[in-house]
């Protein structure tokens, strides 16, 4: 077989990827994250090699001896990122150096190799070239990546890991919540939290999430969408919710997300927000937000309207608040001006609809 190169990735292309006509049909309405593409990409690390072995091949099932560090004490961290469809039949990746460069603090902190900027963003952009056929057209949907590591030294001794796996895989994607939710509703966790000083909380490493997954489940059962978390020591500040972080709007049009104290994962959407919020004339600050607060503001009126974002979501409108002692509404319950005109703002821009002052997209092809 014919094996091409893009960069420092050798390409194997899949010697049978689906048809045109299966691949319609697999993208039509995918359930989120369960539709894949033909191919991925894979880099390795080893203490005397350094990263090697760079390749773009066919998708398939990774093998790991039964001692791999990452099935036993968690040495794993992910990115997610997308290329979006542009009007021109085109494509492009939204700000994928700022995920390259979050996926490098996230290695750091749990002692694993730095991969490169470079090399991070070659990968994706790889990946997404030879896959370009399952980068969506459907409004609204682009194709997701997710760039993993996991440490694979064969070995049941707790020591940092000098083996590891690069990998990225890919899916076409739609919208994040099912049924299309207008806005979404919250269920405030009083009895788990998700990261303290010190932890994990500003790194995205799976055990944060595997964690959070009782506070989630409680969530859904109580009919809500996802779940709030709150600070480790007082139990009162407002974090983020498990997979995105969160803005308040108020009746001032200022607009106020909790700061990055270490425990808060750092969006690279949320951080676009504030650029674009800032670029309006909107006044953001970061500072803390009590959840007793949250409710008194909602009910008197100060509080207008709240959003969550990140890379899956984008923005989402919260229209409902349930807990064991926060019942509320935010708002008339529904999207509000100002979300709408950000939500906006972040996706003509993703989506080559408006111009890019902050030069973020990297044109694929």
């Amino acid at each position: 077989m014919d094996i091409e190169q893009h960069g420092a990735f050798a390409i194997t292309p899949n010697p049978a990827p689906l048809s045109h006509d299966a691949r319609a049909a697999q993208m039509e309405n995918p359930a989120w994250g369960r539709v894949f593409t033909d191919h991925m990409a894979t880099l390795r690390y080893s203490r005397d090699k350094g990263w090697h072995d760079a390749k773009i091949e066919a998708l398939k099932p990774l093998q790991l001896h039964a001692s791999a560090v990452s099935l036993h004490y968690g040495v794993e961290i992910f990115e997610g990122l997308k290329a979006y469809r542009l009007p021109d039949g085109g494509a492009q990746l939204f700000r994928p150096d700022a995920n390259a460069r979050r996926f490098a603090n996230s290695a750091k902190r749990l002692v694993m190799p730095e991969l490169p900027v470079d090399l991070f963003v070659e990968s994706v952009r790889a990946l997404s070239q030879i896959d370009r056929d399952w980068i969506p057209t459907a409004d609204g949907a682009s194709l997701y990546l997710r760039p993993f590591m996991i440490g694979t030294e064969e070995t049941f001794a707790t020591n940092p890991s000098g083996a590891f796996l690069y990998c990225v895989a890919a899916a076409p994607v739609g919208a994040f919540f099912s049924g299309g939710a207008q806005a979404i509703k919250l269920w405030v966790c009083e009895d788990y939290t998700r990261a303290a000083i010190g932890g994990t909380g500003e790194t995205k490493c799976g055990g944060n999430y595997a964690a959070g997954l009782p506070a989630q489940a409680e969530a859904l059962r109580q009919g809500c969408n996802q779940v709030i978390f709150l600070d480790a020591i007082e139990r009162r500040w407002v974090e983020e919710l498990g997979a995105m972080n969160v803005f308040f709007v108020f009746d001032d049009g200022t607009l106020q997300t909790p700061p990055l104290t270490g425990t808060i994962l750092p969006g690279v959407t949320r951080d676009s927000i504030i650029t674009l919020a800032r670029d309006m004339g909107y006044q953001v600050n970061e500072a803390p937000y009590a959840m007793d607060q949250w409710m008194a503001d909602a009910k008197s009126g100060r509080l207008v309207e709240a959003f969550s974002c990140g890379t899956a979501a984008v923005v989402a409108p919260i229209s409902e608040i349930k807990g064991n002692n926060h019942n509320f509404q935010i708002g008339d319950g529904t999207p509000g001006a100002i979300t709408t005109r950000i939500k906006t703002a972040l996706t003509d821009i993703q989506f080559g609809r408006a111009p890019d002052p902050h030069g973020w997209c990297q044109r694929l092809f």
